[in-house]
């Protein structure tokens, strides 16, 4: 009898997770240049793409922020400009906070203004931003394997925990961190810097949007989009890598369930929206 139960309960759970799909509903033209991040601001509608527009470790000034609307339509491809290579993003206040190799960009909302460069003398790689619980803007660098935090305006390592190996995407969730690293999803507590592995994937971690209800959303960059229930259970929802169609720092549209998707060297953000949930 027991085994019985046992294998229903697998077949529920098989069916439940095959349930959960991407749907495409709309994509950029290829214009693009190595885009890396999506961020999405409710307040407005709008869209922001990081484009890193050459390599991504290089200083060229190349880089700069893409303006869409909610639909995907480009309203300025170039709304930011003069930038490295721009990756991760976060907005507080009127503020959009770019990471931007060994230093964090401060750009004015209202006009694409960057209203000052905040440098990280002992960043390696910075990576993924977010504006914490606790009102401060936390940046991940992948280089270093560590987290910093913005105190009074200046970067303080938050920390270096071995775990924090290649640590990339970054969310918040009810008071906490939620950090990719190392193919770890890690929740991290950000008044005692304690870190909790939530989950393992086979890869890193790059786009990661938490769902509630212990659900979780991440990428690996090559191209497979993860869904990520208790416990760690996983299921596929899409994998492009064959297709050499990347998913970078992914969006998302909560009141529409939308994953915004940069697809790096494809050049689009394509946008998916997730059903069955």
């Amino acid at each position: 009898m027991k085994r019985i139960f046992f294998l229903f309960m697998v077949a529920l759970f098989a069916f439940a997770a095959s349930a959960q799909t991407l749907q495409p509903v709309w994509a950029t033209p290829r214009v693009l240049k190595t885009p890396e991040s999506v961020y999405y601001r409710a307040k407005n509608n709008r869209i922001y793409v990081s484009n890193i527009n050459g390599k991504p470790a290089a200083e060229d000034g190349n880089g700069f922020i893409s303006l869409l609307n909610e639909n995907g339509k480009i309203i300025k491809l170039k709304w930011a400009t003069g930038l490295n290579g721009p990756k991760g993003m976060a907005v507080k206040g009127n503020h959009l906070y770019v990471s931007d190799i060994n230093r964090l960009a401060e750009i004015d909302l209202r006009n694409g203004k960057i209203i000052r460069y905040i440098p990280f003398p002992s960043s390696k790689f910075l990576n993924d931003v977010v504006a914490g619980p606790d009102g401060k803007i936390y940046v991940t660098d992948t280089g270093l394997g560590a987290v910093f935090v913005l105190k009074d305006g200046k970067p303080c390592l938050w920390s270096t925990n071995p775990l924090l190996k290649g640590a990339n995407g970054l969310a918040t969730w009810k008071g906490n961190l939620l950090i990719g690293a190392n193919g770890h999803l890690l929740e991290g507590n950000p008044k005692t810097g304690k870190l909790y592995v939530l989950a393992r994937v086979p890869r890193g971690i790059d786009g990661l949007v938490p769902l509630g209800n212990g659900k979780y959303i991440v990428s690996d960059w090559f191209g497979e989009i993860r869904l990520i229930f208790k416990q760690g259970r996983q299921v596929v929802l899409s994998n492009t890598t064959s297709q050499h169609i990347n998913a970078a720092d992914l969006g998302f549209v909560p009141s529409k369930k939308i994953i915004l998707i940069p697809t790096f060297y494809n050049n689009r953000v394509i946008a998916e929206k997730l059903t069955g949930l």
